[in-house]
């Protein structure tokens, strides 16, 4: 680290992350706290207690549908238990499921934040759509809710404009549900959050500030703190080794690459083995084939893959998963100079197989050709990468959803599965075999780019040349997800932590 200021702060902790629940049988009317709220279906008739039927009577005389999100502030006489409610839309009972919850959840943080209020009491919601799910299921989806609504990426602001406040403590009010089944659910979906907050702070981070080499201090730091191995190789090893794909992609900058491999282990024998891959690209200007400036403004967030894998392995020993995983981190910076690779180059990947650069700005794959070989040497059980590695992907799915191609339809159905759970939208693209020849180079193994025509396929079967067939393996394009233009469901603009909690729920299934 000689040569580099100090770090100075650590992305592990969110403003989000101080929120504390706790559980409690009071009825909403006796609950007292800065804020107090509930949650309603679109259409759904008044119910349950003379204050919800006072609120929703108000509410629809002052134009409140229940839209996904929509709330209506009422000001409470003095004497009440709670100084202001909230009536919180769920949108459509028809369409309704565990996230539209988490994305109402995230609304009301959002709201109670901007009220200045530290402390809030929530009735557990129920009915509907979620009278389906379990207890514990809704408890975490509520507790996502809040804790991703409540996240801030602000320490680089000289002060506080809005006047904002962080929510401290949230009282959910059980009703009839049992505590311990509403307590686990609450803990799971912190534990949840707080990982998904992790990866979006860091893929928020300067590139300036976040550089391979300070990501790998960080990751160090995390990994001490969560009981998890974590080894750096830097560029003798990753030279010694022959890894040529980082190197190549490394070469026109100043910054060292490295590549971050973290180990968990659960005390009880592991049910199986799993490596995941992320390709941590901390800026991608394209190289020589230079990007313009407005595909170049959010390429911070070109490493997104590498933040969502810290952050589930962050994530594993606090929810005790009995899976053996290993996360592979490739870290590197994609910049032009003389030094720079250049389309027409062949560099010889770990592997051994050669790739002709036609276009040095489809380096991601250069990156975990690398990673994958060396995961594949282990034999595990399975192999997952993530990695933003696309356009051609967000062509086709947009921003709100991810592109997963795989080896193995087994694999690829519990991901998908596990996608439902985390409510994230995952997409499983073909993996067209006669695409390959889109790929082969006269003077080399392969080529790291094709034609324009299903770019984001002839991706994914580049990356799988560096995956034995016997080894189950998926690839998840979170191009289009990873960091958001515009608001969408529970997230503002910016990092949105993709895959993590579809890891996080595949590897506890």
């Amino acid at each position: 680290m000689a040569g580099y200021p100090a770090i100075r702060h650590t992305p592990s902790v969110t403003g989000a992350d101080v929120m504390r629940f706790h559980c409690s049988q009071k009825a909403l009317d006796q609950a007292s706290a800065d804020t107090s709220a509930l949650f309603t279906w679109r259409g759904m008739a008044p119910h349950g207690s003379a204050l919800h039927r006072m609120l929703a009577r108000r509410s629809e005389a002052d134009g409140f549908r229940g839209n996904p999100g929509e709330i209506f502030l009422y000001h409470a006489p003095d004497g009440s238990a709670s100084p202001r409610y909230l009536l919180v839309g769920l949108g459509p009972e028809a369409r309704g499921n565990l996230e539209s919850l988490r994305t109402a959840a995230a609304a009301l943080s959002r709201r109670v934040r901007r009220l200045g209020a530290r402390t809030l009491a929530v009735q557990l919601p129920g009915g509907g759509p979620l009278r389906g799910a379990t207890v514990d299921a809704v408890s975490q989806a509520l507790a996502e809710g809040l804790l991703l609504g409540g996240f801030r990426f602000d320490r680089y602001r000289s002060e506080n404009s809005s006047g904002e406040k962080p929510l401290r403590r949230v009282e959910v009010l059980l009703g009839k549900q049992k505590r311990t089944a509403v307590q686990g659910g609450l803990r799971r979906g912190t534990v949840y959050a707080q990982a998904t907050n992790l990866a979006r702070t860091l893929v928020m981070e300067p590139p300036s500030e976040l550089t391979p080499m300070r990501m790998a201090a960080i990751v160090r730091k995390e990994a001490r703190q969560a009981g998890v191995t974590c080894k750096v190789m830097r560029r003798a090893e990753l030279e010694k080794r022959g890894m040529g794909g980082i190197l190549g992609v490394s070469r026109g900058s100043a910054e060292e690459p490295c590549l971050i491999h973290l180990r968990y282990r659960p005390r009880r024998r592991a049910g199986k083995h799993v490596v995941l891959v992320g390709k941590g690209i901390t800026f991608d200007s394209g190289g020589l084939s230079l990007k313009g400036s407005a595909s170049m403004e959010n390429m911070k967030s070109d490493m997104a893959g590498a933040a969502a894998v810290l952050a589930v392995m962050r994530a594993l020993p606090e929810l005790k998963v009995p899976v053996a995983v290993d996360g592979l981190l490739l870290m590197s910076e994609n910049m032009p100079s003389g030094t720079a690779q250049k389309p027409g180059d062949i560099l010889r990947t770990y592997s051994g197989k050669t790739v002709e650069v036609i276009n040095t700005d489809a380096e991601g794959r250069l990156v975990l050709a690398d990673g994958l070989a060396y995961a594949a040497e282990w034999k595990p059980d399975e192999i997952i990468d993530l990695a933003t590695l696309t356009g051609g992907c967000v062509v086709a799915l947009g921003p709100a959803g991810a592109g997963l191609m795989s080896n193995d339809e087994t694999l690829a159905r519990a991901l998908l599965s596990a996608a439902g759970h985390a409510g994230e939208k995952l997409w499983q693209l073909p993996l067209y075999h006669e695409y390959l020849d889109m790929i082969r180079s006269p003077v080399a193994d392969l080529k790291n780019s094709g034609v324009r025509w299903g770019s984001a396929i002839t991706a994914g079967l580049f990356l799988q040349e560096f995956v034995p067939a016997d080894i189950p393996w998926a690839h998840l394009d979170i191009a289009g997800p990873a960091f958001l233009d515009r608001a969408h469901g529970a997230f503002p603009k910016g990092a949105t932590g993709a895959g993590v909690r579809i890891l996080l729920h595949h590897l506890e299934a």
